[in-house]
């Protein structure tokens, strides 16, 4: 399996690389596209409360001014079958004049890995100009946080927890899979539209355990946790540079999920079902949202694309306002995205069989 190391050093190799990639093209397209007086379509196939509707609306008018002309650049939702809706639609999509781009998330990258049925569409055939890492943090009342004993979850095994889930297959299985290892009985509601759905539920008393991917947590949750009605637990954690699983750089003081598996008895952070875990932590995590060009886009359409997103990020002010709204992760481009699509689409042949039989045993849900 193709290991995607989200660290400084490894990401300012890469980005070295995707810099000299895309100025390449430029130069040897001789032009970028004017995109003068047109409006892009952002499609995000999830509703609009959820972190990818706040990747998105962050980097919306951002885009607007790098690309050339300043196209207006729409936020278009397209919420359904936990993703895969509109991942078919953009599948379905020609490449016209640049003004129809998607944005995926690793809710999306999972159906995908897993073969299931609803799967339509072929990251092979998308061109990626953007790739955005991401970590994710689960979340309790402050009641139920108090049984905690620092980081061991022993005493959360006699609670009856009810979790918003997305799907089966979707991004929910890591936080799923996760309390199934530390032992606790987790009944999930399933066909929730987006993660702000189940913070939503969280919020009205519906849900007693939540998680959310750092954007979403950065401003949905951490009013919650300034008001007191709600408590960290675990974060799913970051990758150093050997692949081990480290703190996650937005939120140091929380503990990981492998700090939480060790202190608990019976988790164990070896074995089979860790190595199942970890490997679509990997894939779902390090390079979680992406956004793509649609089947036969141009060369002059992936330079511009590249170029407006690495001057973007080339924003004086950019750390400063990404690290507020979506956390400290690497945004990749060129080279550097490519590998990260490698990655997020890739596991193990062992990884894979191990959640495939997972999810019938657990939800009744056949892949094969």
């Amino acid at each position: 399996m193709s290991t995607f190391k989200t660290t400084r050093r490894v990401a300012a190799s890469l980005l070295a690389a995707a810099a000299a990639t895309f100025s390449f093209q430029a130069h040897a397209d001789g032009h970028s596209m004017d995109m003068a007086g047109k409006t892009v379509e952002w499609i995000i196939p999830f509703s609009e409360t959820g972190g990818s509707a706040k990747w998105a609306n962050f980097y919306a008018p951002l885009l607007s001014e790098a690309l050339p002309g300043q196209p207006t650049v729409v936020v278009k939702f397209m919420p359904g079958a936990g993703s895969t809706k509109g991942a078919n639609y953009f599948q379905e999509q020609e490449f016209e004049d640049g003004t129809t781009i998607f944005g995926s998330s690793g809710s999306t990258q999972f159906p995908f890995l897993l073969g299931d049925p609803r799967v339509k569409f072929d990251y092979a055939d998308w061109n990626v100009v953007l790739a955005s890492g991401t970590g994710g943090v689960a979340y309790l009342p402050p009641d139920l946080a108090a049984k905690m004993d620092g980081m061991d979850a022993s005493a959360l095994k006699d609670i009856d927890f009810i979790y918003g889930n997305q799907g089966a297959t979707r991004l929910d299985l890591v936080p799923t899979l996760a309390w199934e290892m530390l032992g606790l009985n987790v009944e999930s509601v399933m066909g929730i539209k987006g993660r702000g759905d189940g913070r939503l539920m969280f919020e009205r008393g519906e849900a007693n355990i939540d998680y959310q991917t750092s954007s979403s947590y950065l401003s949905g949750v951490t009013p919650l946790v300034e008001a007191g009605t709600a408590v960290p637990m675990m974060t799913w954690g970051a990758l150093d540079d050997d692949g081990n699983i480290v703190r996650d750089p937005t939120f140091p003081e929380i503990p990981t999920f492998k700090e939480v598996c060790e202190s608990t008895e019976g988790c164990e952070t070896s074995g089979e079902q860790w190595d199942a875990w970890k490997a679509f932590f990997i894939a779902g995590f390090p390079a979680q949202k992406m956004v793509f060009l649609p089947n036969g886009a141009s060369d002059a359409a992936i330079a511009t694309y590249t170029a407006a997103f690495e001057a973007v990020k080339a924003r004086p002010d950019f750390a400063e306002i990404s690290g507020k709204r979506l956390g400290k992760y690497p945004q990749m481009t060129g080279a550097a995205a490519k590998k990260a699509l490698d990655s997020a689409t890739k596991v193990t042949p062992e990884a894979k069989a191990f959640i495939i039989n997972w999810l019938q045993e657990k939800y009744g849900v056949s892949l094969n």
